[in-house]
């Protein structure tokens, strides 16, 4: 199972990041955009912001998700299931 975020990331080859490394290093830590690095035309690995890992799932998306009305109250739609 490939998990294969770098196709839409920028791409730079390993020459120009050896001598930019540490102002590299600062963009992607900045702009949360990873960047893929190649060699001879071939990607072989991705420099990506740091992010922590949550002490816990519960509570993860706090203040990022919004509830649009009532989620228990019945729809009063009839499915095709149920005919």
């Amino acid at each position: 199972m490939s998990n294969d975020h770098s196709i839409d990331a920028p791409t730079i080859m390993a020459s120009e990041f050896k001598a930019k490394c540490l102002k590299l290093m600062d963009e992607v830590a900045e702009t949360k955009q990873e960047l893929t690095i190649s060699k001879n035309g071939r990607r072989v690995a991705r420099l990506v912001p740091y992010r922590k890992k949550p002490k816990s799932l519960f509570g993860m998306d706090k203040g990022k998700i919004e509830i649009l009305g009532d989620l228990i109250e019945p729809l009063n739609i009839e499915w095709e299931a149920s005919r």
